[in-house]
């Protein structure tokens, strides 16, 4: 007969392997959301006694807490670094560098602002802690945008008007020139004050031909001023809006292809 030690042998090894530690720990809520100082620090770091092998896992949160933001780490870490003891909270230094806090705020182990992934710091015991984010997973970074994203960001952003600053409107009634560019005419505008079929609206209509395929194509029959913006109708209903700038009116959001107007004697 086999021994019983033999049998149990044989019984683990049909045991499927686990990892030997556990595995690593979701982000905390709100991680996603925080800002961005905060955001490359959110998330599980092993804090270590530097010079004791004495290390426990924290995890800094993203929600407000004391005078700082969520910590969390298990009770046996205040038996491994009794420095933690006073630690409630945790935030980031006018450096950019994490702290952790005390019911007061008051910083109880300041780290270094080095860049790199692991840290140095200093505790009010006088001994140096080490916080290392290997094996943890963090918030993804937020993307800088680009100079052109940026652009492109503010040129979709209709412009704020003044109304008392705009044109009187009477006074915008008339011809204008329309330019695809300064001081290059494609076409010229007139602007009536003769009632249109949209409410509220008068006639407009090309003062003689239009060379310029995409606003013969939009073909604007009547136009709006409310506002302090002027508001071009085309035939078909859609509509281009406009704002005064610079002795001209230009197309708001300037998104596509520029149109200006400026008004003729």
């Amino acid at each position: 007969m086999r021994s019983p030690v033999l049998i149990a042998a044989a019984l683990l090894s049909l045991l499927p392997a686990w990892p030997a530690q556990a595995q690593t720990q979701p982000l905390p809520r709100g991680a996603e959301q925080a800002p961005a100082a905060l955001r490359p620090f959110i998330g599980a770091w092993d804090i270590e006694k530097i010079g004791a092998s004495r290390k426990c896992t924290l995890t800094f949160g993203a929600e407000a807490a004391g005078q700082g933001r969520q910590l969390r780490f298990p009770a046996t870490c205040r038996r491994a670094l009794p420095i933690l003891d006073d630690v409630v909270a945790w935030d980031v230094s006018p450096a950019g560098a994490p702290r952790l806090l005390d019911g007061a705020g008051k910083p109880v182990v300041s780290f270094d602002e080095k860049a790199e992934p692991g840290r140095r710091g200093k505790g009010g015991d006088g001994s140096q802690y080490g916080l290392d984010p290997k094996g943890h997973v963090r918030a993804a970074a937020q993307r800088v945008p680009s100079a052109a994203e940026l652009a492109a960001t503010a040129a979709n952003r209709r412009t704020a008007v003044d109304p008392a600053q705009a044109p009187a409107a009477e006074t915008v009634p008339g011809r204008y020139a329309v330019m695809r560019q300064r001081g290059r005419e494609v076409c010229k505008l007139a602007l009536t004050t003769a009632p249109a079929s949209a409410a509220g609206a008068t006639v407009a209509s090309f003062d003689g031909n239009c060379a310029d395929t995409g606003l013969t194509i939009f073909s604007p029959v009547a136009w709006r001023y409310q506002a302090g913006r002027l508001v071009l109708i085309a035939r078909k209903g859609h509509k281009v809006e406009l704002v005064f700038e610079d002795g001209h009116w230009r197309k708001d959001p300037a998104v596509g292809a520029p149109l200006m107007l400026k008004k003729l004697p």
